[in-house]
């Protein structure tokens, strides 16, 4: 039986408007993966103000290096969870996305007509459970009859489940509230939450505040949370040359990225809402350093997916444990 949770009204409405404003804007966009005169089109959702894509985008080299294979990109909709963007793949809407394996696990109870063709080691230091500096909480036991912001079915909910398992707090002495992670720093913030279990992409600003930090990371946790890279299994049977030539870019510029990462944050704009300034900043640049490289995806990797997938099924996440193994592409192999 699934244990008691705190609902929002929100969630089910939330899932649908992101997937429906991801869907509605690659409708603008190529509505095949064939674009004008016979060329190839990856259709990728906008990646924002940082990270490799983002810098690809602004100086070109995504577009040179896609070039090369016969292809160009299509920036559709915007980058968000990743429950949506694998929705939007198997409807044929996208054709690349970016997530974590934790989603990832879930949307392949799905039916999924995808697969994954690299990733990255977990960002241990970036995910966590965050508190207040002055919650007064002490460990992980004393979450106990809080109430701790997850996003449902991905990385928040895997992160607390597998931190509470470790401590050895029953999940149901917890509630967990589920929320979209982009409408959980207010909750957070404001105290409607006492805890919050998240990644970098919203830890950052939150820890950059220097109000909040984690009552334990990724590491203490024990997570096997990897980034993986997907795309759409009807364009990756049709294009393998086109995804080599990706998985060659991002590689490369993952390595770049570690050695250089002032250059892949604030690539578009330093100031307005997208931009990672003071604090958060000085964050962000110290995860970039040491973070892993995007890699080919090998038995090693593989295994820390299933141990995700019976991870969840045994905490009644998904229904079953689904195997990777069969939505995996081995980039070297492809030509």
């Amino acid at each position: 039986m699934r244990p008691p949770a705190v609902r929002t009204a929100l969630t089910a409405l939330s899932a649908v408007t992101a997937l429906l404003a991801l869907t509605a804007c690659a409708k603008t966009g190529a509505t095949a993966s064939a674009g004008s005169g016979g060329r190839i089109t990856v259709r990728i959702p906008d990646p924002g103000n940082s990270g490799i894509l983002a810098k690809g985008k602004k100086d070109g080299s995504l577009a040179r290096a896609l070039a090369k294979a016969g292809a160009g990109v299509s920036w559709t909709g915007s980058s968000g969870p990743f429950a949506p963007a694998a929705q939007a793949m198997n409807a044929d809407r996208l054709d690349v996305a970016l997530g974590s394996i934790t989603s990832g696990t879930t949307a392949l109870n799905q039916q999924p007509k995808f697969s994954f063709f690299a990733a990255g080691a977990p960002e241990n230091g970036g995910e966590g459970i965050l508190v207040k500096k002055d919650s007064g909480i002490k460990g992980i036991a004393g979450l106990a009859g809080r109430k701790v912001a997850v996003n449902q079915g991905g990385t928040g909910e895997y992160l607390l489940l597998k931190a509470l398992s470790k401590a050895g707090v029953k999940p149901s002495a917890v509630h967990r509230v589920y929320l979209r992670p982009d409408q959980t720093a207010g909750a957070f913030a404001s105290g409607q939450v006492d805890a919050w279990a998240t990644w970098s992409a919203y830890s950052v600003a939150a820890l950059g505040g220097g109000t909040a930090e984690f009552l334990a990371d990724g590491s203490a946790i024990g997570s096997e949370n990897y980034t993986v890279w997907a795309v759409r299994d009807g364009f990756a049977d049709k294009n393998p040359g086109v995804v080599k030539a990706l998985y060659s870019y991002l590689h490369t510029q993952s390595l770049a990225q570690h050695d250089h990462p002032e250059e892949y944050v604030n690539v578009f704009t330093d100031a307005g809402p997208t931009a990672v300034t003071g604090g958060a900043r000085n964050v962000q640049l110290s995860l970039t350093r040491t973070g892993a490289p995007v890699e080919p995806i090998g038995a090693e990797q593989t295994a820390h997916f299933d141990h995700v997938a019976s991870f969840f099924a045994a905490q009644g996440i998904t229904k079953q444990a689904a195997r990777a193994a069969g939505h995996v592409i081995d980039v070297e192999k492809l030509r």
